[in-house]
C-alpha cells in the first residue's frame, strides 16, 4: 500500500484526540450522575445499556472518519493482473492442391473459413499475424492489433502452384512470433503458430524437423490442421482444351511430426478445437503488477461505516452519536 498524498496522513492525528474527548464525556456524565444520586441506586432509576451498545455508533463513526481521511491521502494497491499480449500466427497452405474439393467447398476455402474462427475469437489484446505458402513463404499481414487486415488478406487467399514448402513457411512463422515485443516491456509475449495445410514437404531449404526444433526452442508451438482427405484431385488445364488430373491426398504424417516436435497440437479440420487453442495459450501468458488508486473503495467504506453508525444511534438512542 503506498499514497499519492501521504503528508495528508498527519490528520488522522484527529482520531485519537476525538477519541479521547469521548472517553473524557463519557467519564464526565458518569460523574456527574453520581453528584444527585447515590451510584447504588442508579440502577433502580434508570435502565442503562450494555456498554457495546452505548460505545458500538461512536466507534463506527470514527473509523468512517478515519477511512475518509485515509481517503485523503489517494491510497493506491498494487494488485496482480492477467496479461492482456499474446501473438497468434496463422499460416495458410496456398498451394495448388488446395484446390481439391474432397472437402467442400474447397480445401482452401475451408481452410479460410475455419481460420476466420480463431479471427472471430481472439482475446482482446493480442495480436495477429498471417503467413502464406505454395513453393515459398510470404508474410502477408504482420504482427498487428487491426484483425480487418487479417479477414481481408485471409479473402483474398487464392491457390497457387503446386510446391508445398511447409517446413519454410513454419520457420517464417516463428521469426514472426519472435519479431513482436511487449507493450509494457521488451520482454517478447508468448505466441503460438496455427498452421492450416494439406501436408506434404516438395519444395524449400528447411527440413520439417528443423522447423519443428526452432519452434520448440524459441517456445512458439505449433498446432497443425490437416485438410482434406486420402482421395484429393486436383485438375491441370492443358493445351486444347484438356485437363490433367493429379491425385493429391491428405499426408498428415509431416504435420504430426511438426506439431508434435514443437510442443503443439495435431488435428483434423472437422475437430479443430478453437477455443482450446487460445486457453492453452492463455496460460502461457501470466501476469503482471499494476498500481490502482483505492481512494473511491476508502472513502465510500468511510461514508459507510458513518452511516452505520447514525442508524444505530438512531435506533438504539433515538439521536445520532
Amino acid at each position: 500500500m503506498s499514497f499519492a498524498a501521504p503528508l495528508l496522513l498527519v490528520c488522522l492525528l484527529a482520531v485519537p484526540l476525538a477519541v479521547a474527548g469521548y472517553l473524557w464525556l463519557e467519564r464526565r456524565r458518569d460523574a456527574r450522575a453520581a453528584a444527585w444520586a447515590t451510584p447504588a441506586l442508579l440502577p433502580n432509576i434508570v435502565q442503562r445499556p450494555p456498554s457495546w451498545r452505548r460505545h458500538l455508533p461512536t466507534a463506527l463513526l470514527l473509523l468512517g472518519v478515519a477511512l475518509l481521511l485515509v481517503g485523503f491521502a489517494r491510497p493506491r494497491a498494487t494488485i496482480s493482473v492477467k496479461r492482456q499480449e499474446a501473438t497468434v500466427v496463422l499460416v495458410l497452405d496456398v498451394s495448388g492442391s488446395m484446390a481439391a474439393k474432397d472437402v467442400r467447398p474447397t480445401r482452401l476455402r475451408a481452410a479460410r473459413a475455419a481460420a476466420l474462427r480463431f479471427v472471430d475469437q481472439l482475446p482482446h489484446g493480442y495480436r495477429m499475424a498471417l503467413v502464406t505458402f505454395s513453393d515459398h513463404a510470404a508474410v502477408a499481414v504482420p504482427a498487428t492489433h487491426d484483425l480487418f487486415s487479417i479477414r481481408a488478406a485471409i479473402a483474398r487467399a487464392k491457390t497457387g502452384p503446386q510446391g508445398t514448402a511447409l517446413a519454410d513457411a513454419v520457420t517464417r512463422a516463428v521469426d514472426v512470433g519472435l519479431s513482436v515485443k511487449g507493450q509494457s516491456s521488451n520482454r517478447r509475449p508468448p505466441a503460438i503458430v496455427v498452421l492450416f495445410s494439406d501436408g506434404g514437404q516438395t519444395a524449400g531449404r528447411v527440413t520439417p524437423k528443423q522447423a519443428a526444433a526452432k519452434a520448440k526452442k524459441s517456445n512458439i508451438p505449433v498446432s497443425a490442421v490437416a485438410v482434406g482427405t486420402p482421395d484429393g484431385i486436383v485438375q491441370q488445364p492443358l493445351r486444347g482444351g484438356f485437363f490433367e488430373r493429379f491425385q493429391v491426398p491428405v499426408q498428415p504424417a509431416v504435420l504430426q511430426a511438426i506439431a508434435q516436435g514443437s510442443g503443439g497440437r495435431f488435428a483434423r479440420l472437422s475437430t479443430i478445437d478453437t477455443k482450446a487453442t487460445y486457453r492453452a495459450l492463455g496460460s502461457r501468458v501470466g501476469s503482471r503488477d499494476k498500481t490502482v488508486e483505492v481512494t473511491a473503495a476508502a472513502a465510500g467504506g468511510g461514508m459507510a461505516l458513518m452511516l452505520v453508525g447514525a442508524l444505530l444511534s438512531g435506533l438504539w438512542f433515538r439521536r445520532l452519536p
